[in-house]
């Protein structure tokens, strides 16, 4: 008679291996899902990103010009010492350039080809700034004698891997936000155009709104297919943490009880942060609306433009350096480009226009003449359009390189303008602005410029409309007058100018 027993025991080491197996399985899914969790949730910080952009940037860059010394079997500083002060000097250099295009910045899209061309445009200034500060340094040192190769090696390893990993990290910065959403506090108005702007940028996260006092509870926010306003605002503000990345106040305090006063300011230090709409649109994408702006915009606290401040006086003497320094090394266009003006168009070679300076004043502005001479009609367009019959062939080119302005260098050395600022209107627009858009005469408050945040950030003006727009960018430069601000205006400049971005 067989043997019962050893089958019955056979199947039981299969079903136990099984079990096993399964148990094991089970418990490297709960690991990677905590992993993931951990991830997810580390992520969810806002300084999380910056915190991992900088980190990496540090240990890549030491290693990479590390591994690069060695490969080439250079020894070219005499101390420990020497090494450490130029990877410092270097990695602050980079560090600054990155800073200027946003690569620290979580609010910054760095999927798309802007931002991949911007950090190029970034890490290849920094290795140009990086070596003239090294050979600048080793004249002095005779000890010192650094490569070219190594230098040339590093940053070129440097520049692709600083942009993969940060694309890398900005996948998992979307991933992790999709299931958060943000929670809109406010049913009314204000909240719905606050949507009809979200739903224009290019913010993944989807929004929940809901009403103080219930008022427009179940009804959509801004028309069918919107959001439906919710209720039960207590709720919402106990489970902060696990479903929203932010509340976003579309309602004035005033209409606010003491009580969600006291929660949200508990919930902004404590859980989760807290924006105004002014807020919002300053952190998340760099301008200002003009529906929340008064008559006293300009007297709140947290303006850093005043008129002791020591960078207006800085400012001032780096436009007197870097226009004459311009107007020298650029001395030969100045007679190249009239000459190829002369033989499209004839002459005059120059456009002059009475534009409106600071505090209103008027003067004359110079740039190359990029259109035909037709004489001053009335009832002649204002404005420059996508292929205008007007712009002659020769401009066409300058335009699109930013040449046509450097006459304006003249400007700014005598003081008409600064080499960064909001646009210097004609006259005739400024008039006719101040009188149909509210608030267009707080661009006065500083100097125009050649170049500026509204220049950089917003194609240009066709209409009446995008005037609105571009003002939208001036008043959040007006706001956050600064060096920081200004340096990211030079960089993105740069970057206009050497891929003809312009028109």
């Amino acid at each position: 008679m067989p043997n019962s027993e050893e089958p019955q025991t056979v199947f039981q080491e299969i079903l136990r291996f099984k079990e096993d197996r399964s148990a094991f399985a089970n418990g490297r899914a709960a690991t990677t899902t905590r992993r993931a969790g951990f991830w997810s949730h580390f992520l969810s910080h806002e300084w999380s990103s910056a915190a991992l952009y900088l980190l990496l940037d540090v240990v890549s860059w030491l290693a990479i010009y590390r591994v690069a010394g060695w490969f080439r079997n250079d020894a070219f500083y005499a101390t420990p010492f020497q090494f450490f002060v130029i990877n410092l000097i270097q990695l602050g250099v980079i560090v600054a350039a990155l800073y200027f295009v946003g690569g620290y910045d979580r609010t910054v899209e760095k999927l798309t080809l802007g931002y991949a061309a911007e950090h190029i445009f970034a890490v290849t200034a920094a290795g140009l700034v990086s070596a003239m500060l090294i050979y600048s340094a080793a004249t002095f040192d005779q000890t010192m004698k650094p490569s070219r190769g190594v230098l040339l090696l590093s940053f070129a390893i440097f520049l692709p891997l600083s942009l993969a990993y940060r694309r890398w990290i900005r996948q998992h910065v979307v991933a992790s936000s999709v299931s958060h959403s943000f929670l809109v506090i406010g049913g009314g108005a204000t909240a719905a155009r606050f949507y009809e702007a979200y739903k224009k940028s290019a913010s993944g996260q989807q929004l929940e709104f809901v009403d103080v006092n219930e008022e427009h509870v179940g009804q959509p926010i801004a028309g069918e297919g919107s959001p439906i306003v919710q209720g039960n605002l207590a709720s919402k503000l106990d489970n902060l943490s696990n479903r929203y990345s932010g509340i976003i106040l579309a309602e004035r305090a005033s209409s606010l009880n003491a009580q969600l006063l006291e929660r949200l300011v508990h919930a902004q230090f404590q859980e989760t942060r807290v924006y105004t709409l002014e807020s919002f649109y300053e952190t998340q994408w760099r301008y200002l609306p003009l529906g929340i702006v008064d008559p006293f915009w300009p007297l709140q606290t947290g303006f850093q433009l005043a008129r002791t401040s020591p960078y207006h006086y800085l400012k001032r003497l780096f436009d007197v350096l870097a226009s004459a320094t311009a107007l020298v090394i650029c001395s030969p266009l100045f007679i190249l480009v009239p000459f190829v003006i002369w033989i499209e168009d004839g002459a005059p070679v120059l456009f002059r226009q009475e534009r409106v300076g600071r505090d209103g004043r008027r003067f004359i502005l110079f740039k190359f003449r990029t259109m035909r001479c037709r004489g001053d009609h009335p009832d002649e367009d204002i404005y420059t359009r996508e292929g205008d019959p007007r712009v002659t062939h020769v401009g066409r080119w300058l335009r699109k390189l930013r040449l046509d302005e450097l006459p304006q260098l003249w400007n700014a050395l005598k003081g008409d303008i600064s080499l960064i600022g909001p646009r210097p209107e004609w006259s005739k627009c400024a008039e006719r602005y101040e009188q149909s858009i509210p608030f267009y005469h707080f661009r006065h408050l500083v100097k125009p410029g050649i170049t500026g945040w509204a220049q950089v950030n917003y194609p240009y003006g066709e209409s009446d409309k995008d005037a609105v727009e571009k003002l939208k960018y001036d008043l959040y430069y007006i706001r956050h007058y600064s060096l920081k601000l200004d340096a990211m205006i030079v960089l993105k400049t740069l970057y206009t100018m050497l891929f003809g971005k312009g028109r």
